[in-house]
């Protein structure tokens, strides 16, 4: 059976240089395993790799949806999915490249049998969010899961929204959705490369790039986004590390200074995460900085 290929790292790492480097040494399908990198004109605060590089090096599944729009975990393994299927079919090697755990879990171990989001339910949620506040959206969750809720970040209004929804769709808590056997892992052997500097280079980068972000016309990138009616602070793509930041500063809320180092710290912190998951995957080539030959070499076994 065909392998797949995980490249996988922290924000900052250099996957994105690396994968596309593999690619000139090996016939492979860059897909995208991003959950920021999905979205349209968010290209700066995303870090995505810029119109020449894509040219050169397509990736899929990236600038899928716009801003607004839901992509779900659910979503993003069905087009994973796809995608590979259909660069095995074209007797090339998947190469999946990205830091978005969630995302490699569900491809990995499958996912656990929840139902679709229904846009009228989740329009009805927003409504009684608007009329009634977060507050009381959390005490109906206290009150049908509150496992669930302890896990919940008190601000997460998407996830909290979730976990209504699947009640009120099935009857059943996410709790014990969550528990259910996991559906609809890809078969493929995988094959896992994580590229992980050193903590004091990741952090260097993350301040040297989020200051070349600003630099380069982040804020007037929010501002468009922000001009867009149908979008609003909580939604996830505006969650997104440094253009929450933004948006607050432009809101008035925080002023430039603090935007900056908020921006910084949040990024880091992402990368503190992410750093925390891959360092607990298995039979993986861990690298401190690409070698290609040791990939190549590994790849080959």
């Amino acid at each position: 059976m065909n392998n797949v290929i995980f490249l996988m790292g922290p924000t900052a790492s250099g996957k994105t240089d690396f994968a596309c480097q593999l690619s000139e040494e090996i016939s492979v399908d860059l897909i995208s395993v991003d959950s920021a990198l999905v979205y349209k004109n968010m290209d700066i605060g995303t870090a995505k790799p810029d119109k020449s590089t894509l040219r050169k090096y397509p990736h899929k599944l990236i600038d899928i949806i716009n801003p607004e729009e839901n992509y779900s975990v659910a979503s993003f393994s069905n087009d994973a999915k796809n995608e590979i299927q259909q660069s095995i079919k074209n007797n090339k090697t998947p190469l999946l490249v990205g830091g978005t755990s969630f995302y490699f879990k569900a491809l990995e171990e499958g996912l656990s049998p929840l139902p679709e989001s229904q846009p009228e339910l989740r329009e009805k949620l927003n409504q009684t969010l608007n009329e009634k506040g977060l507050d009381y959206l959390h005490k109906e969750l206290q009150k049908i899961d509150p496992i669930a809720l302890e896990k919940i970040n008190k601000n997460d209004t998407q996830r909290i929204l979730r976990a209504l929804e699947v009640f009120y769709i099935s009857g059943k808590t996410l709790t014990q959705g969550q528990q259910e056997p996991k559906v609809n892992a890809i078969k493929n052997p995988i094959k896992k490369i994580i590229l992980l500097p050193e903590r004091k280079i990741l952090h260097q980068r993350i301040e040297q790039r989020f200051l070349d972000m600003v630099e380069n016309s982040f804020i007037d990138e929010v501002k468009k986004l922000k001009e867009n009616p149908k979008l609003n602070a909580d939604l996830p793509a505006i969650r997104c590390v440094g253009y929450r930041q933004i948006w607050q500063y432009l809101e008035g809320k925080i002023n430039y200074d603090e935007m900056i180092e908020r921006g910084i710290i949040a990024t880091r912190q992402l990368c503190k995460r992410q750093t925390t998951w891959l360092k607990k995957e298995q039979n993986a080539l861990i690298l401190k900085e690409p070698d290609l030959q040791k990939t190549l070499d590994f790849l080959s076994c």
